[in-house]
């Protein structure tokens, strides 16, 4: 059974790339948007730039760690795509956290 609160469609990437909202911290980069549902979707993203599949698996994790400790603060309806920076690498979770919640401040959803 999947999961509703994941991002998989190209469209809703596409979506979502195509309005260019964004805004970056130092280890994680997002993108998001409005989507008239009654939750959050998201997607975790990892490029070859962080590393090799041991390091972007790790990435990944840190990012969804991060979110899952901080989403109760977030208002529902959105969608976000997090990207992971090449800096994440040597990072622990608590300093991944900070800067997702610093980004998402930028864009004003998040108080």
């Amino acid at each position: 059974m999947k999961k509703p609160d994941v991002l998989r469609k190209d469209e809703d990437f596409a979506d979502i790339y195509r309005k260019r909202k964004s805004a970056a911290g130092k280890y994680v980069v997002v993108f998001y948007r409005k989507n008239q549902l009654p939750y959050n979707r998201q997607a975790f993203l990892a490029s070859k730039k962080v590393g090799k599949s041991v390091q972007r698996n790790r990435a990944r994790r840190l990012m969804k760690e991060s979110y899952r400790q901080m989403k109760h603060l977030l208002p529902t309806g959105w969608d976000f795509i997090f990207i992971a920076r090449h800096t994440i690498l040597d990072t622990k979770c608590e300093d991944v956290r900070k800067s997702m919640e610093a980004a998402l401040k930028r864009t004003g959803i998040l108080k």
